[in-house]
């Protein structure tokens, strides 16, 4: 059984809506992603999806290091991969190359062992309880609460709010999202997301002004990512957990965090070094018995990491459009992710429309996030209809 290469196709796409943060309050319609193959001497293939912008680095990984080696030693081969990166740290767009692979690795071990990835992971349940989110800051009041009654008719009760530059306008969002998800016939369940656009006294400031009107699960990225001594800060003082972690690449980013009691509830997703990475995580979070929480991918096809995972609490549904090209054996019922009985992921790529959507490279809008951090986040807070700081000329 050996690896015999890589194959990948870039392709871009309309999305349902727009997605907006407080970094990128203008919003953004159009997406790309990068189908991957992993090809084996068996004719069984592993895929999975990764950044457009990697690759060349899961190219080269795959051809020379990877090509010839046993694809079912999925945890060696991560090392191995992590180990040749060393130099040059396990992050960026290295780390995207080394998720991307990673998944299609385990989905071609599972493949080949003919059941669905959450059972060769050792979960004993397909069910993976779901919370929504609009990513919804560039959406009108009407649009927001059409989404979240679209969530809340399947069940879902939890839903996350993207916040940080108008707390009135945030105030009234989230009367909107509550009462939208209130439609599901359960207690609705509120978290907010301002994305690493506040300092930490900022953060507090808003965060206990909402608290007075608002029970909050969570509040995500009230601060920097890597900046533990500020989401510490913060953690002592609201009343809701600090969740952070999404943009963190590897396992050793997390340590700070979580020895500093930075984090009260700890995200990860296949950006977090891929499954075997997320794992890793994970796992650190329980042993200091903090609950993780899985972020949105394609298809939810990280579910099948989530089902495995004692300490995780519910993940991100997203529903954007990214899986335009993907077939999925997956359903959301009653709130739940629930994963079908198909080897691997359950997800296989419809090659048609695949190759309609195919691309020789993605349009500027189409990035990850085209605009990065706003400039003047953590000094000033602009409002939506304020100008933001311009470069200088």
């Amino acid at each position: 059984m050996k690896i015999t290469g890589v194959r990948t196709i870039l392709y871009e796409f309309a999305m349902k809506r727009s997605l907006g943060d407080a970094n990128s309050p203008r919003g953004r319609d159009r997406a790309s992603s990068l189908a991957i193959f992993i090809d084996s001497d068996e004719g069984v293939t592993g895929i999975s999806y990764g950044s457009p912008a990697a690759r060349s680095h899961i190219h080269s990984m795959v051809e020379q290091l990877l090509a010839g080696r046993d694809p079912r030693g999925v945890r060696g081969l991560w090392q191995k991969m992590d180990n040749v990166v060393f130099k040059g740290n396990n992050r960026g767009i290295v780390n995207d190359a080394i998720s991307a692979i990673d998944i299609a690795l385990w989905d071609l071990k599972a493949k080949l062992n003919g059941e669905p990835l959450w059972k060769t992971l050792g979960a004993s349940t397909r069910r993976v309880r779901a919370y929504a989110s609009g990513i919804d800051l560039s959406l009108t009041d009407d649009q927001i609460g059409e989404f979240y009654r679209g969530m809340a008719a399947q069940g879902i009760q939890a839903g996350k709010l993207k916040v940080g530059l108008d707390r009135e306008m945030d105030l009234r969002r989230l009367g909107i999202m509550r009462d939208a998800l209130a439609t599901s016939g359960k207690t609705p369940i509120l978290t907010i997301d301002s994305n690493e656009y506040w300092s930490p006294k900022q953060a507090i400031r808003n965060i206990r002004i909402i608290e007075q009107h608002y029970e909050l699960m969570w509040v995500e990225e009230p601060a920097r990512r890597w900046d533990a001594r500020g989401l510490r800060q913060v953690s002592q003082a609201v009343t809701a957990a600090v969740a952070t972690g999404e943009n963190l690449d590897h396992v050793s980013e997390f340590m700070p965090l979580i020895t500093q009691e930075a984090v009260d509830i700890v995200q990860v997703g296949s950006g977090t070094a891929g499954i075997t990475g997320a794992l890793q995580v994970a796992e650190v979070a329980n042993a200091f018995d903090l609950p993780v929480a899985m972020m949105n991918c394609p298809a939810n096809l990280m579910a099948h990491a989530a089902a495995v995972i004692p300490n995780h609490v519910m993940m991100e549904v997203v529903d954007f459009g990214n899986d335009i090209a993907m077939i999925a054996d997956q359903r959301i019922e009653d709130g739940w992710i629930v994963l079908g009985d198909s080897p691997g992921l359950g997800i296989e790529y419809d090659m048609e429309k695949l190759k309609a959507l195919a691309v020789e490279k993605p349009s500027p809008g189409s990035w990850a996030s085209p605009w990065g951090r706003r400039r003047g986040a953590g000094l000033l807070e602009v409002g939506m209809d304020g100008e933001d700081f311009i470069e200088d000329e």
